[in-house]
């Protein structure tokens, strides 16, 4: 098990090479940041966005709970879109959600465990809403998969209803919502086929993304 003496000295070798490579690396960085994404992910330790999309520091910025979720009462996330969307300017914002997620799974299993259970109240009432596509699947594993799935089209949907997006959109603020899910099997992300740059079309792509998704087996 790794100590936290450990990750210092650690941090310090990563600093030295990243000088080795830039000397101006860490001076620029302190200068501004200029990210082009913003990107909602899950807290698990094994979805790292800088890591998995082969972006340095500074070119994404990164809010990250249980379950990828973007609720409308969860002023955490929506400062973090509003400061993402206002000030940074990204052009683009990334729901990354994951095969295997214990919070999704929670919900799908109606666990109880804790403060966490209500938030993931919106994954359980998805759950409920999708249970007839749910249960033509074969097993809980493929169940999982398929929620975490629509979990995310859930999310982007969410996300293209908050008051800053849309403000952003009606101002002709270049910015695209995405939906992606990464399989930690393979390290590999998949592209749901959510591009939208405006809600109407955020609404018209998770709809379909969610017709393909309860229709296929």
């Amino acid at each position: 098990m790794n100590t936290v003496d450990e990750l210092l000295a650690n941090n310090r070798t990563w600093a030295r090479e990243m000088l080795g490579q830039d000397p101006e690396f860490f001076s620029r960085l302190a200068a501004q940041q200029q990210p082009q994404f913003l990107w909602i992910g899950c807290s698990d330790s094994r979805v790292p966005a800088n890591q998995i999309t082969g972006l340095l520091p500074g070119n994404v910025f990164v809010h990250r709970n249980v379950a990828n979720l973007v609720p409308g009462e969860d002023l955490n996330s929506h400062s973090v879109i509003q400061y993402a969307v206002e000030a940074l300017k990204v052009r683009h914002i990334i729901v990354c959600g994951h095969y295997g997620c214990g919070g999704v799974l929670a919900a799908l299993r109606d666990e109880r465990v804790g403060l966490v259970d209500y938030w993931l109240t919106g994954v359980r009432a998805l759950r409920d809403r999708e249970q007839a596509a749910l249960d033509a699947l074969p097993d809980e594993v493929t169940q999982h998969a398929r929620l975490c799935e629509l979990n995310v089209v859930e999310q982007v949907l969410n996300l293209s209803r908050t008051l800053v997006v849309q403000r952003a959109w009606d101002a002709g603020q270049p910015l695209q919502v995405h939906g992606l899910i990464y399989d930690i099997a393979d390290g590999l992300l998949q592209d749901l086929g959510i591009r939208a740059s405006s809600e109407g079309e955020a609404s018209e792509k998770c709809a379909a993304a969610r017709g393909r998704l309860t229709r296929s087996g």
